[in-house]
């Protein structure tokens, strides 16, 4: 194998249409550890911290190779790895204290990584990680959601790539669980009723009212892409004794009206495993493969909407522009020519 290989980086935060933004550059390929797989990248994903990493992390000249989401062939393996041989077709998305996976050849904990839908090509596989990951762990390790949980859940932000998880991920598992989303049009609508929403109002109108009228006697729960300014709308839709999963980063949050109702607010952040290295971040390989296998009986599908090719930083910038637009439905999504 050769020392180095092709890869997407850039080295200072620039607008987007600026060529310089993103760059094609020549990188060492990875070295193993133990526990290690070595993965070709056949197709990546771009998520909103790809965006905010490259708007506003200086990496002070020196390249960083972005990208959290992927899909492609394991080409060799770490002495201690168990799971997985070369040749395998695998999806997973990977760590914020690693390189990214922008990259022809990129190294991955075996412990956060799962064989790929055998239904879905390596595009539509990359669209799901770090979504499904996210939604897993906000719905099922913080609210504490169960196959048996009942209510109602505002999902605020649902057309996105989180939300289109939660909705389905609700859809396939929670049958009990009523889910109002919220979207900015036509299409929104159609999108996340296609997905399992039951109700629909329209983030552009008075959210309290919207919800109030579909739940006049209060919600269970909430899981939102948008806090800033929201907690005062949370507080009067809950329930007493509600829940709020928030996955954002607004610059402050004052959550002390909670207290009146006994509410409780989670932050999830699907890193978390890998950059501590938990000994339980085995679950991220067992809940991603159990989405496969959602995918593989037609329970679930993939939620990429607009695939570019080739992987390369042309088309990465292409794709970065358009999560920056903020309108995304889905996931936008760089793989290879195939």
């Amino acid at each position: 194998m050769t020392e180095t290989m092709k890869a997407v980086a850039y080295t200072r935060p620039l607008p987007i249409d600026d060529p310089a933004s993103l760059t094609d550059v020549v990188a060492p390929v990875p070295v193993l550890g133990p526990s290690d797989l070595l993965v070709e990248v056949l197709a990546v994903s771009v998520n909103p911290v790809d965006v905010k990493v490259r708007a506003g992390t200086d990496p002070g000249g020196q390249p960083k190779i972005l990208g959290y989401d992927a899909a492609g062939v394991v080409r060799a393996v770490g002495t201690d790895v168990e799971m997985f041989a070369p040749g395998d077709e695998v999806f997973y998305a990977g760590s914020i204290a690693r390189p990214g996976t922008n990259s022809h050849l990129h190294a991955v904990d075996e412990k956060i990584v799962a064989k790929k839908p055998a239904s879905l090509d390596f595009a539509g596989a990359a669209a799901l990680p770090l979504t499904a990951i996210t939604a897993w762990e906000g719905l099922f390790d913080k609210l504490r959601i169960t196959t048996e949980s009942t209510g109602t859940l505002l999902m605020v932000g649902a057309t996105g790539g989180v939300g289109s998880m939660v909705l389905q991920l609700i859809r396939a598992l929670v049958p009990g669980l009523k889910l109002i989303a919220t979207v900015s049009d036509a299409d929104g609508e159609a999108w996340v009723r296609s997905l399992g929403a039951h109700e629909v109002v329209d983030r552009r109108e008075n959210l309290r009212k919207s919800v109030r009228a579909l739940a006049p006697e209060g919600i269970e729960f909430v899981f939102t892409t948008h806090s800033s300014g929201q907690v005062e709308t949370y507080v009067e839709l809950l329930k007493p004794f509600g829940q709020v999963v928030a996955i954002d980063d607004p610059e402050r949050l004052d959550v002390l009206a909670l207290k009146s109702k006994s509410l409780s607010w989670h932050w999830e952040f699907m890193f978390a495993r890998a950059l501590a290295g938990t000994a339980d971040r085995i679950r991220q390989h067992e809940l991603l493969t159990a989405v496969a296998d959602m995918i593989d009986a037609g329970t679930m599908r993939t939620t990429a909407t607009t695939v570019l090719r080739p992987l390369d930083a042309e088309q990465l910038r292409a794709a970065h522009r358009i999560v920056e637009d903020g309108h995304v439905r889905g996931k936008v999504v760089v793989a290879e020519v195939e």
